[in-house]
């Protein structure tokens, strides 16, 4: 059982062309385009990671013992 038939499909389209009017449609387009392939990219680039440690500013300890010793 398919949801998406043509006169469904059709219906959709014409709601959308009421509500954004015929103007506004390439704009949408082009909008959705750059949407798509920077999603792709994003995808297929590989995520840096990097793998040196930094080195801590202090102990995790030493503020307590700054306070102790005051």
């Amino acid at each position: 059982m398919n949801f998406l038939t043509i006169p469904h499909l059709l219906v959709i389209l014409v709601v959308v062309l009421v509500l954004f009017g015929g103007q506004r449609l390439p704009e949408l387009g082009k909008g959705m385009g750059a949407f798509i392939k920077n999603l792709k990219k994003g995808m297929s680039e590989q995520d840096e990671v990097e793998v040196t440690p930094k080195a801590p500013d202090a102990a995790p300890g030493a503020a307590k013992e700054e306070k102790a010793a005051k």
